[in-house]
């Protein structure tokens, strides 16, 4: 067939066969199609030539849905908006990683994919449930522009267990306002705070034994996916990335993604991607295949790293409090719910500073090796004031309570020494 299956190689016994990080480097593609090119060609191309006429009016049927397609067939590649070699292979290999999953789409950036998948799931009327905090970006469209759209939108607490959320669907699917969509982001951002995937899945389930209709479940596994946490396996209908951070980990490519299962995904996101155009661009794959064969290795080390940071941090005098996976006590709920969902604890840290504003730029601008600069995930440690950057945008109320305080900093911990990071923390924690 020409077109999309040409350049692709999947097989669904490779991936059962062997590890994600065997197969990376190879998966959805055949060099022998490109001239022997061990990795994928970037093709540029906004359009592709059809063989016939034909073959032409077949693809756009599939490409609209105007026909039931044959197992196993698909379009030729048509224009880089609704389809494209290097971002085919790419979504086929951001499955490896994602267990459970079973088709993905990227985005053009990770507000990219959460819009898209908003607005292909939620229509005038609907409820959409949230956990809070999320990333200041996603709370905007949530607060500010979903509703403007007639979808009303009702936050709970990060790490709240899911007895507390059937209410919520309820007493929304009473208001008038069925609950279509519930978006769960965990660990938190900023707080690190962890909420129970399968939970959630179970109160989704108990409330659709009344209902109608089942709302989606999506995971925003930005902190700690695709290594250490898979929501799918615990319940997640859909898992969603900003692959700009570890996905990407080298800070030059803005990108998203969203995988689940293939009807969803191929039927529903993705024809909302193509009408919207927040699709990703050729480059911009081509640099997300080359980060992924690294993926594991960069993970691996940087949270390595955040182990020994966090521990010195928690023993500082001017550290009033830590917030890392790894420092979570048995006994302590959130510990729970790391051992049962995460297998590992990732490199976001938060902590909160003795005294306020004033002493956590101090802290910020005395940083010598730690970049002060939003963003995560990448090989170069990053320092930030999620109080007047990231979640400067949150009702103030809302902050404090969330615990987004003026004392609260958050850092990514990158691929340097540990020591050299905990040297240039404790030099600038002395000017405080």
């Amino acid at each position: 067939m020409a077109g999309r299956s040409k350049y692709r190689k999947t097989d669904e016994d490779l991936k059962r066969k062997y590890r994600p990080e065997s197969l990376v480097s190879s998966y959805g593609y055949d060099p022998h199609l490109s001239e022997g090119s061990v990795i994928p060609p970037i093709f540029l191309s906004s359009t592709f030539v059809f063989p016939t006429a034909e073959e032409g009016e077949r693809s756009f049927r599939m490409a609209y849905h105007l026909g039931k397609a044959k197992e196993g067939e698909h379009p030729s590649l048509i224009y880089s908006r609704l389809n494209n070699p290097d971002l085919e292979i790419l979504e086929d290999r951001l499955t490896l990683f994602e267990k459970g999953t079973e088709k993905g789409a990227v985005f053009s950036s990770g507000m990219g994919a959460i819009a898209t998948l908003s607005l292909a799931l939620l229509r005038q009327g609907d409820s959409l449930i949230y956990s809070a905090p999320v990333y200041g970006g996603t709370d905007h469209l949530f607060s500010h522009i979903l509703p403007q759209l007639g979808i009303r939108t009702i936050p709970f607490d990060a790490g709240a267990p899911g007895k507390e959320v059937e209410p919520l669907l309820r007493e929304a699917a009473k208001s008038g306002h069925p609950p279509r969509l519930v978006f769960v982001e965990t660990p938190a951002n900023p707080t690190c705070t962890h909420t129970d995937v399968r939970e959630m899945r179970e109160a989704i389930d108990r409330f659709a034994g009344r209902s109608k209709r089942r709302p989606y479940l999506a995971v925003d596994n930005t902190f700690l996916g695709p290594m250490w946490q898979h929501p799918a396996e615990h319940g997640a209908d859909l898992v969603v990335y900003s692959a700009t951070k570890f996905l990407g980990g080298h800070s030059d490519v803005v990108a998203g993604a969203v995988l689940g299962p293939a009807a969803l995904v191929e039927n529903e996101i993705k024809t909302y991607r193509t009408m919207l155009g927040t699709n990703l661009g050729p480059f911009e794959g081509y640099l997300l295949l080359r980060s992924l064969n690294t993926l594991k290795m960069r993970m691996k080390g940087q949270m390595v790293n955040a182990q020994h940071v966090a521990e010195w941090l928690d023993a500082h005098p001017k550290v009033v409090s830590v917030h890392y996976p790894g420092l979570l006590q048995l006994g302590d709920p959130q510990r729970t719910i790391f051992d049962r969902q995460c297998s590992g604890a990732g490199s976001m840290i938060t902590f909160y500073l003795k005294g306020g504003k004033r002493e956590a730029f101090r802290f910020l601008n005395a940083l010598e090796i730690f970049h002060l600069a939003v963003s995560l995930g990448s090989t170069e440690s990053l320092a930030e004031h999620p109080a007047t950057m990231t979640h400067s945008d949150l009702d103030p109320d809302s902050r404090l309570r969330l615990g987004i305080t003026d004392q609260m900093i958050r850092l990514s911990i990158g691929a340097e020494h540990y020591e050299d990071l905990i040297a240039d923390l404790s030099q600038a924690l002395d000017r405080v």
